[in-house]
């Protein structure tokens, strides 16, 4: 197992202090296996803004000891790793996690433990608190920033309905969802394939394609001789990245949906011209670049594993510290208000509406949870990848010179409906 504050700063420069520290705190971090390309990125955005938050004084003085690990993406590590920390004295007050195949592993544990649980997983089937939906199980203490894979998913196929007929097309689009056999591609699968046949879209057999990178030529071919309009990426950029080369170079025609993992500035620099007009949802409401009041606090957070304060950071670099910054909020609220055990940091996530942690104004997308449901946001923020030219310069460079760009599309805004509650 490697603890990442004893490891080399190209896996994870964490700058959380592991002494004179009082809260523990748990943060699983995927750095080496399937989902490590946007792993990275959001881990170093939780890492640093927890470091921020210590040096201006931690959780109403006090420090957290915080343990990042990179747990490969593999749930047996993760459930491990969660025995551990919850197992002896220093029981941990709030996790930080990440995938969906774990999150939802070790939604039953949190659930009897009562410990605050917050993923880069959106699951929907882990946003219903009481299981009154009948859709999910009940998942008390899981939370996430963000929409819902399935309500990002619902956003986007209701833009591509629109989409459809600005262009003039008749008939029916077709639509296909694309991705690994695994919960985190399949977790909208069911949500997504109900709502475009729901909007007229003619739904197509799913195409699986594995989380790695590899040749998807085959799938590419598939894709094109169903005659595929809009197609729902499931997997992370990684293997994203080969799919839509391979689709390229087939040359389908084919209006490419990403899920919010699956497309960021390094993926469309690595795909180049293959990755030009994806769309894909974003949980933050700004990005690199930007000038929302916001983005000068994320600029001194970054400054914690980045001094110089030249580092580029991806979209999912600032999701991470929003999700950091909800979970800090929420246990200062606990600790001015009975204590710092699990029941009550969990209040603690329910005491705003519409809320935005402090300082992060502009960034991060006003949330509001309640006790009995769990989805944060219903705003979906999408946007566009533009690629104009040749992606082999440095990524700030490229991103400077408008070679590779994220463009806002539309803001969707989804009604709160209790049947897509959990699914």
């Amino acid at each position: 197992m490697l603890r990442l504050s004893l490891s080399s700063a190209a896996i994870l420069a964490l700058a959380v202090p592991a002494l004179a520290a009082e809260i523990p705190i748990g943060h699983l971090a995927d750095q080496s296996g399937a989902t490590s390309d946007v792993g990275v990125p959001y881990a170093q955005g939780v890492a640093d803004a927890l470091a921020y938050v210590n040096r201006k004084g931690g959780i109403k003085g006090e420090k957290m000891n915080v343990e990042s690990v990179d747990y490969g993406y593999q749930v047996p590590r993760a459930v491990a790793l969660y025995k551990k920390w919850t197992g002896g004295r220093d029981k941990v007050a709030a996790i930080q996690g990440w995938g969906t195949a774990d999150t939802e592993a070790l939604s039953a544990f949190v659930t009897k433990d009562e410990i605050p649980y917050i993923s880069g997983s959106y699951a929907a089937q882990v946003s219903d608190p009481t299981g009154a939906s009948g859709k999910a199980k009940a998942a008390p203490y899981n939370f996430f920033y963000g929409p819902s894979y399935s309500d990002a998913l619902r956003a986007m196929l209701l833009w591509a309905a629109d989409d459809w007929k600005a262009k003039g097309k008749t008939g029916k689009p077709k639509y296909v969802h694309m991705g690994g056999n695994h919960p985190y591609p399949n977790s909208p699968k069911e949500a997504g394939e109900a709502m475009a046949k729901d909007l007229g879209f003619e739904v197509l057999p799913a195409i699986v394609f594995a989380l790695a990178p590899g040749d998807y030529t085959a799938q590419c071919l598939t894709a094109k001789n169903a005659g595929a309009n809009y197609a729902y990426l499931g997997n992370t950029g990684g293997s994203n990245i080969s799919l839509l080369k391979s689709c390229k170079s087939v040359g389908t025609d084919i209006q490419f949906m990403g899920n919010v993992w699956g497309m960021d500035e390094n993926a469309a620099k690595a795909a180049g011209e293959a990755a030009n007009g994806v769309v894909f949802p974003v949980r933050t409401a700004a990005v690199s670049g930007s000038t929302a009041p916001g983005m000068a606090m994320a600029a001194e957070i970054s400054k914690v594993s980045d001094a110089a304060g030249t580092a580029y950071r991806p979209v999912h670099y600032y999701t991470g510290i929003c999700a950091a910054l909800y979970m800090t909020e929420a246990l200062a609220w606990a600790k001015d208000n009975g204590g710092l055990a699990g029941p009550n940091v969990r209040k603690g996530f329910y005491q705003k509406k519409d809320w935005v942690p402090a300082g992060m104004e502009g960034v991060c997308v006003p949330s509001t949870w309640s006790p009995t449901d769990h989805r944060g946001m219903m705003e979906v923020h999408i946007y566009r990848a533009k690629v104009s030219g040749p992606t082999d310069g440095a990524l700030p460079d490229l991103m400077k010179a408008g070679t590779i760009k994220l463009e806002p599309v539309k803001t969707v805004t989804l009604p709160r409906k209790s049947e897509w509650q959990g699914w």
